[in-house]
């Protein structure tokens, strides 16, 4: 690993003050830390946030929730109004990593969370995600696992986190803190970028801006599913996974996750709910350009939503 400083911050407005050029804030580290000893990441500074508060999760004026950066995941599973009113999320974050990673993790990381595409982590082969104009290995290479739409002819490496996509159909805001002392609000929607000819800037964040928390509106009501397919049951990241919130009028919203740069919500097929499970991903994944390797994907997709449909009906909904 190579050397480099570190400090702590006992607040946000001291982290990024104390950022410089070429630093990374440090949370819970399960990502960035891997990505340093592979030497992926090569930070000249750290700033650790552990101390610098930011790990409550608090009620919203509009009866939403506020939840700090710092939240770990366990805990942000397992509290009361998560799980009782946004269940998508709680069932997103159980669906995802190790119980040991989730009691590290915590929301702001997991959010930012780098692809697992196995170009990006191999550093002799190349990945303009990694090292921008080398070009993409996957393209022509391995990339079962990887995205079927949202891709470029620069990138076609997925997201491949869990919670996000559960943010994504909650309609959740991020908050954060620049480095002037401004602070501003980007919507789940806008937060992750897809590639273009730019695949290394993977988020909607200007350098040393800081998230502080992540706001959730007021409950949805419905149920709420996760479903997520994998190549083994526990600790693995998602061929295709699904988050919905099927309504008791037949209405839904639905997004999907490891088939894209980020989050993948398309509002139009939503509106195709009652018409079943090939009408709503006909339309979310219009304009996919899946390899033969992962082609696999859109129909598998089509099965994970008529899944969540099954469960939706056996429960008592209109799905």
């Amino acid at each position: 690993m190579k050397a480099f400083e570190y400090s702590r911050a006992n607040s946000a407005g001291q982290a990024v003050d104390a950022l410089g050029n070429g630093g990374k804030y440090l949370a819970g580290g399960t990502n960035l830390l891997d990505l340093m000893k592979l030497h992926i990441e090569t930070p000249e500074q750290l700033v650790d946030l552990n101390r610098a508060g930011m790990d409550e999760i608090t009620e919203t004026e509009e009866g939403g929730l506020k939840i700090g950066a710092l939240v770990r995941n366990t805990d942000l599973a397992a509290h009361p109004r998560v799980r009782q009113d946004y269940a998508v999320l709680s069932r997103a974050i159980l669906a995802g990593a190790s119980g040991q990673i989730r009691n590290r993790a915590t929301t702001a990381g997991n959010l930012l969370q780098r692809t697992r595409c196995p170009y990006f982590y191999d550093t002799n082969l190349p990945c303009n995600k990694r090292e921008p104009g080398t070009g993409c290995g996957a393209i022509d290479g391995y990339n079962r696992p990887l995205a079927v739409i949202g891709t470029s002819e620069h990138c076609i490496a997925q997201y491949p986190g869990d919670m996000a996509v559960a943010l994504r159909v909650l309609d959740a805001e991020i908050h954060t803190l620049r480095p002037d002392g401004s602070e501003r609000t980007i919507s789940i929607t806008d937060f992750h970028l897809l590639p273009g000819d730019t695949p290394h800037i993977e988020t909607a964040l200007e350098p040393g801006e800081l998230i502080t928390a992540v706001t959730l509106p007021a409950p949805l009501g419905g149920q709420h599913f996760y479903h997520k397919a994998r190549d083994r049951q526990s600790y693995a990241f998602a061929l295709v996974s699904v988050a919905a919130v099927v309504q008791a009028d037949g209405t839904a919203r639905v997004a999907f996750g490891g088939v894209a740069p980020k989050p993948w919500r398309v509002e139009a097929a939503e509106e195709r709910w009652n018409e079943g499970a090939q009408a709503v991903t006909d339309t979310a994944f219009e304009g996919a350009r899946p390899t033969d390797q992962n082609a696999f994907k859109l129909d598998l997709a089509r099965r994970v939503v008529q899944t969540v449909m099954d469960a939706a009906q056996v429960q008592g909904g209109a799905a």
